[in-house]
């Protein structure tokens, strides 16, 4: 009997992500196209389905179909019903997949597929996880004796958006001072801004000024650099991860905190600071352990494995 294999997609606010991936969690084939700029439901699913057509020109034997997207989804329905840093509503994009491509697809968030991934073939396998994906935004996947915590329709664990303080920046989902607000790459590129624009003399402004505007690499790579201003911008966005952290720990108890998306290939500028406060704001930290927090093992794969995973657990009664 031949192993099975389902095409996993990654769908996010800069990229999207295709791979043909075994139950082991073995990427065998992976593409990778932009986002589009419009990102509406209509020319995200036109690069889907072209990504799922060139992994199946390589791969005839694929059994079903896996996505994981930025946003709420309804589950099982798999129709995506908002994002913050895209512009599709209520898209009905399993039932479109399924009939454009004759496979069995599953829809659920992002960071849900990523932390099923990292829970089942991470280090050894947890039954009680937290996964917080820092890149654009904030994603936050919640696994809970061995499985994905979404709540009665799929709407749970947005913890991105948990308030840490209502008076704070503007988030992309409309709220204020909401998690991602504070430490994500998109507030790493808001605190680079004001930086460059206290400091026009500063590193970060002169890479900014080289490379067209201010972004979050443009601190990245001046921290690189060593650049003071750029290695405290880090440390307060990894000291408001911590605290993020820290009170999700307070409420769940956990095995591990894994931390996942683009900005963790920066290490400890990020995780030191934001183990810091996770300790510092932990509760009754004398009676109870302190959950680590460590590094995704899949890195910006976690989405894509996670959701092809996925696939081939709910798709097995529909493949046969």
């Amino acid at each position: 009997m031949s192993r099975q294999r389902a095409i996993g997609l990654d769908v996010g606010g800069t990229k999207i992500a295709g791979g043909v991936v075994d139950a082991d969690g073995t990427v065998l084939t992976e593409l990778v196209e932009p986002t589009p700029e419009d990102s509406d439901a209509e020319a995200v699913l036109a690069v889907l389905l072209d990504i799922v057509e060139r992994l199946r020109a390589k791969h005839d034997d694929v059994a079903a179909i896996g996505v994981g997207a930025a946003g709420i989804v309804e589950w099982p329905q798999g129709r995506m019903l908002w994002a913050p840093n895209n512009a599709y509503r209520d898209w009905p994009v399993r039932e479109q997949l399924e009939a454009a491509t004759g496979l069995p697809a599953v829809i659920d968030n992002d960071a849900n597929v990523a932390a099923l991934a990292e829970a089942r073939l991470g280090p050894r396998p947890y039954r009680h996880l937290v996964l917080i994906t820092v890149g654009t935004g904030i994603g936050g996947g919640l696994v809970q004796d061995g499985r994905i915590y979404r709540g009665p329709t799929g709407r749970g664990a947005e913890l991105g958006h948990i308030v840490l303080n209502p008076d704070g920046p503007v988030c992309g989902c409309g709220n204020h001072g909401c998690f991602e607000a504070y430490a994500s790459g998109t507030a790493l590129t808001r605190m680079g801004r004001e930086a460059a624009a206290d400091d026009p003399d500063g590193l970060i402004a002169r890479l900014g000024a080289e490379r067209g505007e201010v972004t979050g690499q443009t601190v990245t790579a001046a921290a690189g650099q060593g650049d003071p201003t750029a290695l405290d911008l880090f440390g307060r966005l990894g000291r408001w991860l911590g605290v993020g952290i820290a009170s999700l720990a307070n409420i769940f108890e956990l095995e591990v905190v894994v931390v996942g998306g683009g900005l963790v290939s920066t290490g400890d500028l990020l995780l030191a600071p934001a183990r810091r406060a996770a300790r510092e704001f932990a509760y009754a930290r004398e009676a109870r352990a302190t959950a680590p927090i460590v590094a995704a093992t899949f890195g910006g794969d976690a989405g894509m494995v996670g959701a092809a995973l996925l696939a081939l657990d709910e798709g097995r009664t529909s493949v046969g």
